[in-house]
């Protein structure tokens, strides 16, 4: 009896790793760079060899060539980055809320690590990504995830090629709407800003002799993160129904 995998077999598994990889290095929380390369390639391994056998049935027969071979890799990959950057780019909008935000309280010198991004950002988008990323994980939307990486190889089957226009269009649409919802979610911290700054700046002309930089930038912390702490409830009902909606247009 047979105990060895086959070429085709192989190669199914192989093409199947390749744009699950691409996929799990991306991924919120397992693709951010605090995690392992090995942990993340052998969570990709595992994934592979479950969906391998699964769809294996839609993939043609093994290149004579290695040049079909590579172009087999190259389109997996492709598709793999594809999917995984847009998803990745949509969760700058908790960054692009936090910087302003940090901007509007006189918080942007406040820098700190953020693992997420691994580079130095302000505290209040560290800690608003990692909100976003504890309410995928709670929310069960990596679950959706997961699905999204199965259901790639019904939308983006081996044979078709890779719709890089669509996928071009796609991506500018989502880092447009990133920023947007950046700006909504901060929006009330805007509006804060503006009405005290309006006020401050008309109290100094009625009373010139007032110290009003030693008052207002205090008050201007405070207030401003009390407001961003009551809309905290919003910015996560939000960012979670828009996520799920993105993550379910690849399902």
């Amino acid at each position: 009896m047979e105990t060895y995998a086959s070429a085709a077999q192989v190669y199914a598994a192989g093409l199947v790793f390749v744009r699950v990889a691409a996929l799990v290095m991306l991924m919120p929380g397992v693709g951010d760079a605090a995690v392992p390369a090995r942990v993340r390639l052998a969570f990709a391994f595992l994934l592979a060899l479950l969906l391998a056998p699964v769809v294996s049935a839609t993939l043609g027969p093994v290149p004579s060539t290695v040049a079909g071979l590579a172009g087999g890799v190259f389109h997996e990959a492709l598709i793999g980055l594809m999917i995984g950057a847009i998803l990745k780019i949509f969760l700058s909008a908790l960054t692009t809320a936090g910087e302003v935000i940090s901007l509007q309280t006189t918080l942007g010198f406040a820098q700190t690590a953020n693992p997420a991004q691994a580079q130095p950002t302000s505290a209040i988008s560290a800690f608003l990504s990692m909100l976003g990323l504890l309410l995928i994980m709670t929310t069960d939307l990596h679950h959706l995830f997961l699905g999204a990486i199965a259901n790639s190889f019904s939308l983006f089957p081996f044979s078709k090629p890779v719709p890089v226009q669509d996928g071009a269009a796609l991506a500018l649409q989502t880092v447009s709407g990133s920023f947007a919802l950046g700006i909504q979610l901060a929006a009330p911290v805007i509006v804060f800003s503006l009405v005290f700054n309006l006020a401050t700046g008309l109290i100094g002309r009625v009373m010139p002799a007032f110290q009003i930089f030693f008052v207002a930038s205090p008050l201007s912390v405070l207030l401003g993160l009390s407001i961003f702490a009551l809309s905290l409830g919003g910015i996560g009902m939000v960012f979670v129904d828009r996520y799920r909606d993105l993550v379910g247009s690849f399902g």
